[in-house]
């Protein structure tokens, strides 16, 4: 009973961390049958989803996970997978050296498929904005997991 979490542990881990360094290696994960669902407009097909995730209009990003809660899904070893946290956005900005106390972040909203940026000033903080993500893994047949379904959402107020 508890290998399910494991896996959705170890997945979690592997998915975020490849996320924030290089999008486009997140091929390995889909399938042509897998289908993205990011802020409402969905995506189906690895190809298609690689593209969606490395067309995002920022640089860099970390994933800060908060809770991750999984289930068996099917008899077949299906697994889902909920993770609740937050994430950073930091858009590139020219500083000056040395680097000032105020660093200038551009946090992105999505809304109807568009993409609205709102940039503010912080003091050396973080201000992450919240989100949702829900993954059903499925088995591969050669012992791993493939990502059948990945629904993402930004969590406003």
């Amino acid at each position: 009973m508890g290998d399910f979490q494991h896996v959705a542990q170890q997945f979690t881990e592997f998915y975020y961390t490849t996320f924030d360094e290089n999008r486009s290696n997140l091929a390995a994960l889909y399938r042509d049958q897998s289908m993205l669902t990011f802020e409402s407009n969905p995506v189906q097909g690895t190809s298609g989803i690689v593209e969606k995730l490395v067309s995002l209009p920022f640089q860099k990003i970390k994933h800060q996970v908060a809770t991750l809660d999984a289930q068996p899904s099917s008899e077949q070893g299906g697994i889902i997978v909920m993770v609740t946290g937050a994430l950073l956005v930091r858009c590139p900005v020219a500083v000056p050296s040395p680097v000032p106390s105020r660093v200038q972040l551009q946090i992105l909203r999505y809304t109807s498929g568009a993409v609205h940026a709102d940039s503010f000033q912080v003091d050396e903080e973080e201000r992450p904005m919240n989100y949702t993500q829900v993954f059903q893994l499925l088995p591969d047949g050669a012992g791993s997991y493939f990502v059948f379904n990945d629904m993402f959402k930004l969590i406003y107020g």
